[in-house]
C-alpha cells in the first residue's frame, strides 16, 4: 500500500512538473477542476477605494479612530521586566501573568509586510503580583523570523505577502514544498494555550512553539504534523478544565481532504498520545474551508463549515508561481453556512444544518439546552474584513468612506434543534454533489459591493444583521438568491412553516424543508460590533451562560476602542471607553470562591493612539459593574504595537 501511494505521489508530482514546464498548469487545472460557473473578479486598487469625502475639518472618515495603533513595530524587545505607575486599585488575590501574542513588527530590512497577519510574532507579559506589575514583550524565534532576519528581506511567503522570488528554488523543489507542512511560514503571532504546565503559540499552519511563560524565551518548535496527520489547524483550540486539548484541524484522505477532531490527552505525553476523535468529510473536495475556531458542548463538537474555502488548485498555483495564500481563498457567496454535530462519544456526525452564507472568525460560545444547542458567532456578510488588515487598506482607511461598512460585524444566536422527530441530513447525505455557483476571489470582494452614499450614522447599515431582521416573507433554500438563480431555489410560504425552536428565550428560528434539510434563522444578541469575544471560559465553555466580553469593531464608533460586556439574559450591554485609549481582548479572571458567573475581574492591555505610541498599560475592571478598578502604565523605550489573543496563567509571576 505505502509503495502504491509513492508511486501515485510521484506519478502527481511528475505531472505537474511536466505541466508546469510547459506553461500549462493554470490552464489544465482550471479546465479540469474548476467549475464553470465560478467566476473570479480581479482586484483593481484604482476602483476598489472610492475618492475621499469629507467627512470632518481634517479630511478624516473617522476623526475618533486612530488607524496607527496597528501600523507600529516594536523596534527593541524589553526582555527585563520593567515597572510602571499604578492608578487606583489592583486587588491582590490577582497573582499571575497576563499573556499576550500578536503582530510586532511590520518590517524586514528594506521591505515591509503588506497584511497583518504577516507581521513577526510579538509576545507581551504583564505580570501581576500582591497589587504591582511588570512588563516585557519578546518576539518568538520562529524560522520564518531567522530566515528573514539573515536575509534582511522577506524570503518566506505569508498570508498577504509573498517573498522575495529564490532563483535557486526550482520547480521541483516549488512543488516537493507542497507535500511538506513545515515548509510554510511558522509565523505563530494569533494566540497562546497551555498544554499542560506548558505554553504554546498557535497560527494555522501545523507547527506552534513552546514558550516560557515568565521569560517569554522560545524553548521550541513543534510541528504537529509530526504526530498526528493534519496539514492544518485552528489557532484557537479548546482546554477542558482536566487539562485534555482539542483542536479541529484539515487533514487528506482517499475520499477527499477532511475536518479531524484531534485530541491531546492531559499527561506527560500529550503530543505523542494525541488522537482523531472524529472526521466530516469537506463539502467540496477541491475547496475545503477556512476554519479559524470550532465549538464544544457536552455531548457535540460544533463545526461551522462557512462558504469561504481555499482552493487547492490556486495553493498549487500560489506555490509555484510564489504568491502569497490568501490569493488560494475564494468565497462563494451564494452557498450556505454549515453547521455540523460530531458525537463528542462517537466521533460519527450526528446533525447538520444550514443557514444563509456568512463569514466568522470567533465563536462566543455554545450549549445545550432542551434539547437544543446554542452557538453565539461573530458574524460577517462576507470576508471583506480579510481586505481591510492589509497595510494599504489600514494606511488608507481615513480616506476610504468605505472601510467601516466592511468591517461591519454582529454577534448572532443560531439555535439548533435536536430530537429523534427530526430527520436532519448529514453532510454525505445532503448538499455534496450539488455544483459550486458562482464565487469571488477574496482579493476581488470588494468590487462588486454597492459604494455607500452616507456613513453608517445615516442608518447605512451594510451588515450581516439582515439574516437576523429581513427576508422574513421568503426562506432561500441554501442561500441562493432567487433574482440571480431562480432556477436553483425556492420560495418557500414563511408563514406555513413550522418553527422548530421551542425555547422561549430566543428569537432564533429553524425551518425543515421539502428536502429535509434545516435551515436556521440567527437572533441579533447586540446591534453593536463585538470581537475577540471572552467568557468565563473555566467554568462555562459549553455550558449555558450569561455574560461575554469583547472589543469594539465599529471603526466608526463614537469610541472605537470600546470594551463591551453583554448581557444575555436581559439583552443589554455595557461599555467602557477612554479616549485615545484602544484595549484588546478582554479576558476574564474569577475572584476566589466566586459566586456569580461575573464574580471577578477583566484584563484588558492598552495602547493609546498619536504621539503616544511608546506607551502600554494594563487595565483592570470590575467585571460586575464593569467600572475601572485601576491600571498600570508603562514607559518604553519604543513603539508598543496593539496585540491579538491571549491567556491568563494563574501563579505565574
Amino acid at each position: 500500500m505505502f509503495l502504491f501511494g509513492a508511486v501515485i505521489c510521484c506519478l502527481v508530482v511528475g505531472a505537474i512538473i511536466y505541466l508546469s514546464k510547459s506553461k500549462y498548469l493554470c490552464t489544465w487545472l482550471y479546465l479540469n477542476y474548476v467549475p464553470n460557473d465560478v467566476k473570479k473578479i480581479k482586484y483593481n486598487p484604482k476602483t476598489h477605494d472610492p475618492e475621499s469625502k469629507r467627512i470632518d475639518g481634517g479630511g478624516c472618515c473617522y476623526p475618533n479612530c486612530a488607524s496607527d495603533v496597528w501600523l507600529r513595530s516594536c523596534e527593541r524587545e524589553i526582555i527585563e521586566p520593567i515597572e510602571g505607575h499604578v492608578d487606583g486599585h489592583i486587588p491582590k488575590w490577582l497573582n499571575g501573568s497576563l499573556l499576550r501574542n500578536g503582530p510586532g513588527n511590520w518590517k524586514v530590512g528594506d521591505m515591509s509586510f503588506q497584511h497583518l497577519f504577516d507581521c513577526s510574532a510579538l509576545l507581551h507579559r504583564f505580570a501581576i503580583k500582591n497589587g504591582h506589575v511588570t512588563y516585557q514583550n519578546r518576539f518568538i524565534q520562529t524560522e520564518t523570523l531567522k530566515k528573514n532576519s539573515t536575509a534582511q528581506r522577506i524570503v518566506v511567503t505569508g498570508f498577504g505577502t509573498a517573498s522575495v522570488p529564490d532563483p535557486c528554488h526550482s520547480i521541483f523543489d516549488k512543488v516537493s514544498a507542497i507535500f511538506r507542512p513545515d515548509s510554510a511560514s511558522d509565523n505563530t503571532m494569533i494566540s497562546i494555550y497551555p498544554f499542560g504546565d506548558e505554553y504554546y503559540t498557535f497560527t494555522e499552519a501545523p507547527i506552534i512553539h513552546r514558550v516560557n511563560p515568565r521569560t517569554l524565551a522560545t524553548e521550541a518548535r513543534v510541528c504537529v504534523s509530526d504526530f498526528v496527520g493534519v496539514i492544518n489547524h485552528t489557532s484557537h483550540p479548546h482546554v477542558l478544565p482536566n487539562g485534555t486539548v482539542y483542536n479541529l484541524g484539515m487533514a487528506a484522505s482517499r475520499s477527499g481532504p477532511t475536518y479531524n477532531i484531534i485530541c491531546f490527552p492531559h499527561g506527560e505525553s500529550m503530543f505523542e498520545d494525541v488522537y482523531v476523535v472524529g472526521s466530516v468529510p469537506c463539502r467540496w473536495k477541491l475547496h475545503p474551508g477556512y476554519m479559524h475556531t470550532f465549538g464544544i458542548t457536552e455531548n457535540y463538537f460544533v463545526i461551522v463549515e462557512q462558504p469561504l474555502s481555499i482552493s487547492l488548485t490556486e495553493f498549487v498555483k500560489a506555490q509555484i508561481y510564489n504568491q502569497n495564500l490568501c490569493s488560494c481563498l475564494k468565497w462563494f457567496e451564494n452557498k450556505p453556512t454549515l453547521f455540523h454535530l460530531m458525537e463528542r462519544k462517537t466521533g460519527k456526525v450526528r446533525y447538520t444544518f444550514h443557514s444563509e452564507a456568512f463569514f466568522y472568525l470567533h465563536i462566543v460560545n455554545q450549549y445545550e439546552e432542551d434539547n437544543h444547542v446554542v452557538i453565539d458567532i461573530c458574524c460577517y456578510k462576507d470576508p471583506e474584513m480579510i481586505n481591510c488588515m492589509y497595510l494599504e487598506s489600514i494606511m488608507n482607511m481615513q480616506t476610504n468612506p468605505n472601510y467601516a461598512s466592511l468591517f461591519r460585524g454582529r454577534p448572532l444566536r443560531f439555535v439548533l434543534p435536536l430530537g429523534s422527530n427530526i430527520d436532519v441530513p448529514t453532510t454525505e447525505r445532503c448538499g455534496s454533489r450539488k455544483k459550486l455557483v458562482k464565487s469571488f476571489s477574496l482579493s476581488g470582494i470588494s468590487a462588486r459591493l454597492q459604494q455607500p452614499k452616507l456613513k453608517h450614522s445615516e442608518s447605512q447599515h451594510e451588515d450581516v444583521t439582515y439574516i437576523a431582521t429581513n427576508r422574513k416573507e421568503q426562506i432561500q433554500i441554501g442561500g441562493l438568491s432567487e433574482q440571480n438563480l431562480s432556477n436553483e431555489s425556492k420560495q418557500i410560504n414563511y408563514e406555513k412553516l413550522v418553527n422548530l425552536v421551542t425555547l422561549k428565550t430566543t428569537k432564533a428560528e429553524a425551518y425543515q424543508m421539502s428536502d429535509r434539510t434545516i435551515f436556521v434563522r440567527p437572533e441579533l444578541l447586540c446591534d453593536l460590533g463585538c470581537e475577540t469575544p471572552r467568557i468565563n471560559y473555566e467554568r462555562f465553555l459549553g455550558k449555558k451562560y450569561r455574560y461575554f466580553y469583547a472589543i469594539s469593531s465599529d471603526v466608526d464608533a463614537d469610541n472605537p476602542g470600546t470594551l463591551i460586556k453583554v448581557d444575555l439574559f436581559n439583552k443589554t450591554c455595557q461599555t467602557w471607553c477612554e479616549n485615545n485609549c484602544y484595549p484588546s481582548e478582554p479576558v476574564f479572571v474569577a475572584a476566589p470562591n466566586a459566586q456569580f458567573e461575573d464574580d471577578g475581574v477583566v484584563l484588558a492591555s492598552m495602547v493609546w493612539g498619536g504621539l503616544k505610541d511608546n506607551y502600554v498599560g494594563l487595565l483592570v475592571l470590575c467585571a460586575r459593574t464593569w467600572t475601572e478598578l485601576g491600571r498600570c502604565e508603562f514607559h518604553a523605550d519604543g513603539p508598543v504595537p496593539k496585540c491579538l489573543h491571549g491567556w491568563f496563567a494563574k501563579d505565574i509571576v
